[in-house]
């Protein structure tokens, strides 16, 4: 073999170890060390995460880059005080419980009535609160519960909620029901099951529990609110972000600016209104 093919051949094998190195370079997700400078999924646009399907009031028609519904609303307004235009925000969904597991992940931010509790913080970062609510009791007319007023009324009752939401763990921490609470993939299979008998009623947040009992239930009532376990009435929902995320900081400074100057309060009170029609459990 010639000297000249030699170095020829090893000219052509370097290319292609560093084609292969360029191959294997690729963004990282959001909460890693690597990918944009700035933390973003995606260099000049922020991608927001919500629930598949996403429901009323929280986001109309299942349809968030709209912009209709409490929390589109809210993540526009978020992103607009970050610096982003309308255009600029992209949309992507997830479970439940697969955004709120430890790990990377494809999006900067996601909201679906996350509530922020010590347990949850220990994998995934949250946002200062951008809303309060509280948990609510739902029946039908029909229901035995439709007659309880207080929580010792409920305990010989099947109760059921949406698996590792805060509705859930209430009925067992609050209501303690000498019956295991009920777990149900979503709401609406909650609904469902209410709606077929093999539960006496469901807890869901205030706002779902408006539209349940008025729009989807035929004989729906509000039977009340429950406390909380610390003995308050609010339970606070705020961003999902990865883990240690750089982006923290600036979202909850977004999310503390549209509550002082009244944004919040002013969405809150187009999409989800209906405060203080359901009575405090004793």
């Amino acid at each position: 073999m010639s000297r000249r093919t030699r170095l020829l051949r090893l000219t052509i094998a370097g290319a292609a170890v560093l084609a292969l190195a360029g191959c294997a370079s690729t963004a990282a997700p959001a909460g890693t060390d690597s990918g944009s400078e700035e933390g973003w999924v995606t260099p000049g646009k922020i991608t927001v995460a919500t629930g598949e399907p996403a429901y009323y009031p929280w986001v109309i028609d299942d349809d968030p880059a709209s912009g209709e519904g409490f929390e589109a609303a809210v993540a526009y307004a978020v992103a607009e005080q970050l610096g982003f235009e309308a255009e600029d925000v992209v949309w992507v969904r997830t479970g439940f419980e697969e955004a709120i597991a430890p790990g990377p992940k494809d999006f900067d931010v996601n909201l679906q009535q996350f509530s922020i509790t010590d347990e949850r913080k220990e994998s995934v970062d949250f946002s200062s609160p951008y809303y309060e609510t509280t948990q609510v009791v739902v029946t039908t007319a029909s229901s035995p519960a439709a007659d309880a007023t207080s929580i010792a009324d409920l305990q010989d009752l099947l109760i059921g909620a949406q698996t590792g939401t805060t509705s859930y763990t209430t009925i067992e921490s609050v209501i303690q029901p000498t019956q295991s609470a009920q777990a149900f993939n979503t709401n609406d299979d909650a609904k469902l099951a209410l709606e077929n008998g093999q539960v006496d009623a469901i807890v869901v947040d205030l706002p779902t529990a408006f539209y349940i009992s008025g729009v989807e239930l035929t004989d729906g009532v509000l039977v009340g609110q429950l406390p909380t376990p610390d003995g308050e009435t609010g339970d606070e929902f705020g961003f999902v972000l990865a883990k240690d995320s750089p982006l923290t900081d600036q979202v909850s400074a977004a999310v503390d600016a549209l509550r002082e100057d009244g944004t919040l309060d002013e969405l809150a009170a187009e999409w989800l209104g209906g405060e203080g029609q359901a009575p405090l459990l004793p």
